[in-house]
């Protein structure tokens, strides 16, 4: 009786030491709770490398996958619409009871983020678009964007991208996307812009100028906001391409020191 109680002492002493150890492991700074609102036809899926590397600097990292998308695919539905996106990430942060949140969206990510800061503005600390759409109240992605891309095809209340042939395919793969999200404007009730610090990342592919990209109007939109503004060389999936140099990013400009 008494062996197993030493026993159990030592390994209860043992894993208190080990949590110590990994907490002197973790660099200081690297703090923060990320939440990274993925874009159309994707989920959170796309960014688990970036995931991976916040996580290993010390940081707490939610990608949550909006809804009729990736493994929520099975809830596709055509009503579904900008404002659902919007509580699936609401509700992310109120039932985590998340704060002093870092707010990520890319692309159409960026209409769903500039809702959640309405809705949610005392939960969020920092607000970073990648590469992302930025509306004004009454605006929708239509409104920003008046047609999708000619090889992008609506069928029975979906978007479906050209790139994707087989949806049954072995998973992660992109999605058909919810036409409704698409016509639907954001609704806003606070200030505009909000009153959060904010940073745009602006993608451009390498010899390309800024003002060809898809995304310059939202980025000139975010100077006139007085928003810090990054212009980073690298196509619009940077999540993919450059994980490492997006998560440097990211953290210095949320205040925390560089990988």
């Amino acid at each position: 009786m008494k062996t197993c109680l030493l026993l159990s002492l030592l390994l209860l002493l043992a894993s208190f030491g080990s949590r110590i150890a990994f907490a002197a492991d973790i660099p200081p700074g690297h703090q923060s709770t990320y939440v990274i609102v993925h874009g159309a036809w994707g989920g959170g899926w796309a960014f688990k490398e970036i995931d991976r590397l916040l996580t290993a600097d010390g940081n707490c990292v939610y990608r949550p996958t909006l809804t009729g998308l990736g493994e929520k695919s099975h809830l596709a539905r055509a009503d579904i619409n900008l404002s659902t996106h919007i509580t699936d990430i609401v509700n992310v942060i109120l039932w985590e009871d998340l704060h002093d949140v870092v707010l990520v969206g890319h692309s159409y990510g960026g209409m769903v983020i500039t809702g959640v800061i309405d809705r949610v503005p005392d939960r969020i600390k920092r607000v970073v678009y990648l590469d992302a759409l930025v509306p004004e109240n009454g605006e929708s992605w239509q409104t920003l964007r008046p047609s999708p891309p000619a090889d992008i095809k609506a069928v029975n209340g979906f978007y479906v991208p050209p790139w994707v042939k087989d949806f049954s395919a072995k998973p992660p793969h992109d999605m058909p996307h919810p036409a409704a999200t698409y016509t639907e404007p954001v609704t806003l009730t606070h200030s505009t812009p909000p009153k959060i610090p904010t940073t745009y990342i602006l993608t451009v592919d390498e010899g390309k100028q800024p003002e060809d990209d898809g995304f310059f109007s939202s980025y000139q939109r975010a100077k006139k906001y007085g928003w810090e503004t990054v212009i980073m060389t690298g196509d619009h999936n940077v999540q993919w391409s450059k994980p490492k140099e997006l998560v440097t990013l990211l953290e210095t400009k949320t205040g925390q020191a560089s990988r």
